[in-house]
């Protein structure tokens, strides 16, 4: 588990074709492995990935096929920066909110502009995806934890304040570049548990009705 919180811009060194998915090495930066062991996760651009390889500042990972299908992995290349986060551990400061690592998807960025001194970042995401999206609720984009302003049926909108454009990799994001999303892990499950004995079927049984009498909306 993670919090959303970067704690550092790491880099693509390596990038090995095995057996038909990805080895992928990692300049870790400022951020320091020194008490990470073998088999631990590390968050890379919001996709929980395990160390396979170890040192001070660098570490190596497997990408399996699945990973690469969902996720902005798949376009990375040498020297693309990459948002970084370590594990949870009991002394974590609870900032951002839970991720799990798990992205749902890729959203497009459709708009970037001043707000101020922060950038307003606008993104379309997948429709199967833009149930799971509240105005005021949190998003996971490429990692970072991040607070959702506005949204317009599959469009939503975020604030990007100067230490986060500084910190993280969306400061080099460009129009129509993809990112990964993980959408608020308690918004899947509140779905899943509205169903009940009917989450076994295949078909969706949330309706706006349903949702009205349920008091959500």
């Amino acid at each position: 588990m993670f919090t959303g919180i970067i704690l550092a811009i790491g880099k693509i060194t390596r990038i090995e074709q095995q057996a038909g998915d990805v080895r992928l090495a990692i300049d870790t930066g400022k951020l320091s492995l020194t008490d990470t062991k073998l088999g631990d996760s590390i968050a890379v651009n919001g996709i929980c990935l395990t160390a396979v390889e170890l040192g001070e500042h660098r570490f190596v990972a497997d990408v399996s096929n699945e990973t690469l299908a969902r996720t902005n992995l798949k376009q990375a290349s040498i020297g693309t920066p990459v948002n970084l986060e370590l594990a949870l551990t009991p002394q974590t400061r609870m900032g951002g909110h839970i991720v799990s690592g798990h992205v749902d998807g890729l959203a497009t960025l459709l708009e970037k502009k001043p707000d101020g001194r922060s950038i307003r970042f606008k993104f379309r995401v997948p429709n199967d995806l833009a149930k799971y999206i509240a105005e005021k609720g949190s998003i996971c984009i490429n990692g970072i934890s991040l607070t959702v302003n506005t949204v317009d049926g599959a469009v939503f909108s975020v604030n990007i304040v100067p230490h986060t454009l500084k910190e993280t990799s969306l400061g080099f994001a460009q129009v129509n570049d993809k990112v990964n999303i993980e959408v608020d892990l308690l918004a899947r499950y509140m779905e899943r548990l509205m169903k009940g004995e009917a989450a076994a079927n295949c078909a969706s049984n949330i309706t706006e009705n349903l949702l009205k009498e349920s008091g959500f909306i």
